[in-house]
């Protein structure tokens, strides 16, 4: 666990709360941003040095390059993030992303609470059922995978991949390691490839055979930067953002180039909230390995420092630039991300449907597309989506929204279809914690608005030990709110709302604490600006937001 901060509560949460900053100003409302990062994970290296200086434009936007072949990337091929939040992103963090997931406080009933170990037993099993069955298509791993070419080059294998083709690049690699078992730099890219699959499939059960396989390459080649930026990807994998971070900073020492290893340390320092160095980090970054990877962490990072609109800019340069399916799919979402955020659903629809044209399977685009759908009024077209994407990757954020969908419809059978999405939550943190991931903030956000409260604050508490970032700040603030605790959570909620970064989902949770602690015009200002922002963040959080406020309107 890393060190503390002053500003850290102490165990238990009984010390010292943050300090509460200046109340923001409500025209400087800021937007829930899924925390998906640029591609990267499914490259293959081969390392690159002696990269001259990148120039930046007259306001320090990246010079985006004219679109090209990625061959200054080692001919690796994209990957996406994905995160918090990703998120997740891990690696490249689709947050990892990590949309908000956001309803009026409420638990299940007691009967329901009742049913719901044995629900969530069920839920496991078939979870389980399809995430083995995936691993069973493409073999066990390390040196007992049973498909593809023996003996294939590494060469043909980063080629493989970099055309996306996951599946058949780790049975190449397995195929090759079974010929060439002493094949250090193999290991590693089979280790960064698991990392990847697991992210792309929702399989958590991937890293430990990630983590074997980059052991393995350490020990034919202790100290090489491929290993150890696959182990700082897969460390930003399993949520182990201190230890991403060292392991950046030694494979940086071998290859001050190395993308990976540049991309997993600005991940690392946004995760654990340390925004002026991630924002140096990515100005490194852009300067030694300009692309796709590091122009959309560089937008990530203005974004949460409330810069929209050079966020905007870049990524519409990368857009620009982007010369594969992936790297198109990925930054086109990330523009519709920012456009949904700004409530802007229509552009956000369009841009969705360039990324789904450029990859028709690509997972963050389906959500995405599902969730403007929802705030457009077209409910059935966001369940069908949503419905979709769960079925190919049962990730706590599609999930919870999927589960919020049924609750707002209402019709017969969908709370229990939504608290089956809940339950799935529970088994897909429960095998994610086998797998090594530290999944406290998922469990906060899910449980405080539909499962357990008591919960929720346990696993707040515990990401706040590890991290500063905005989105544990309004995770803790939330779980203390439904707790009852509303006076200890306005200085996390405050804390949340005070670097720039737009987000009406905080701005809600936000004014819900303020009116409950009796600062009811300040309650007003951060409801409207959250729906203001963004009317359709959530279909249950948006209802609370406005029966709130037509509350505190009655109440002057």
């Amino acid at each position: 666990m890393p060190a503390r901060t002053n500003d850290s509560p102490p165990d238990g949460g009984r010390g010292t709360e943050p300090p509460a900053p200046a109340e923001p100003r409500h025209d400087r409302t800021r937007d829930e941003a899924a925390h998906h990062r640029g591609p990267d994970e499914g490259r293959a290296r081969t390392g690159a040095q002696g990269r001259p200086p990148r120039k930046t434009d007259r306001r320090g936007v990246p010079r985006v390059p004219p679109a090209a072949p990625h061959a200054d990337n080692d001919g690796r091929g994209p990957g996406a993030a994905g995160p918090d939040g990703a998120g997740q992103r891990v690696g490249t963090g689709q947050r990892i992303g990590t949309g908000q997931r956001i309803g009026a406080p409420r638990w299940f009933p007691a009967a329901a609470r009742r049913s719901r170990g044995a629900r969530r037993t069920v839920c496991a099993g078939l979870l389980a059922v399809a995430l083995t069955a995936g691993a069973v298509a493409v073999g066990e791993g390390g040196d007992e995978g049973r498909a593809g070419a023996a003996g294939a080059a590494p060469a043909v294998v980063a080629g493989v991949l970099a055309g996306g083709e996951l599946g058949a690049g780790i049975r190449s690699l397995q195929a090759h390691l079974r010929e060439q078992p002493r094949d250090f730099g193999g290991w590693a890219t089979l280790g960064t490839a698991y990392v990847e699959q697991a992210r792309t499939q929702g399989d958590p059960s991937r890293y430990p055979q990630a983590e074997r396989a980059l052991e393995r390459s350490l020990a034919l080649e202790p100290g090489n930067e491929q290993a150890l930026a696959g182990q700082a990807a897969l460390a930003a994998a399993r949520h182990d953002f201190t230890g991403a971070l060292a392991y950046a900073d030694r494979a940086l020492e071998q290859n001050p180039y190395s993308e990976r290893a540049l991309c997993s340390r600005i991940d690392a320092l946004v995760e654990l909230g340390r925004y002026e160095e991630a924002a140096g980090a990515a100005t490194t970054a852009d300067r030694r390995r300009p692309g796709v990877p590091v122009f959309t962490r560089y937008a990530y990072v203005r974004e949460l420092r409330g810069d929209g609109r050079t966020a905007r800019e870049v990524l519409r340069r990368a857009l620009d630039s982007a010369s594969s399916p992936a790297d198109v799919a990925y930054v086109a979402t990330a523009l519709g991300q920012l456009a949904w955020n700004r409530g802007e659903y229509g552009t956000a629809l369009a841009h969705y449907a360039r990324a789904l044209a450029a990859d028709d399977g690509h997972l963050p685009a389906l959500e995405g597309r599902a969730r403007a759908q929802a705030a457009s009024g077209d409910r059935a077209g966001a369940v069908k989506t949503l419905e979709q994407v769960v079925a190919h990757s049962p990730l706590p954020g599609p999930l919870v929204a999927l589960g919020e969908l049924y609750e707002d419809r209402g019709a017969d059978g969908d709370r229990a279809r939504a608290r089956d999405q809940y339950a799935l939550v529970d088994a897909w943190t429960a095998l994610a914690r086998a797998g090594g991931v530290e999944a406290d903030l998922d469990t906060a956000l899910a449980a405080a608005d539909h499962g357990d409260a008591g919960e929720a604050l346990r696993a707040a508490r515990a990401e706040w030990d590890r991290r500063h970032s905005v989105h544990t700040a309004d995770a803790l603030a939330w779980a203390l709110h439904v707790n009852g605790r509303d006076e200890e959570a306005l200085p996390y909620a405050r804390r949340a709302t005070a670097t720039g970064y737009r987000s009406a989902a905080f701005l809600y949770h936000r004014g819900m604490i303020e009116k409950a602690t009796g600062h009811d015009r300040a309650a007003r200002g951060s409801l409207t600006a959250a729906l203001e922002l963004n009317p359709g963040f959530s279909p249950l959080g948006a209802r609370a937001a406005r029966a709130a406020l037509k509350e505190l309107e009655g109440a002057r």
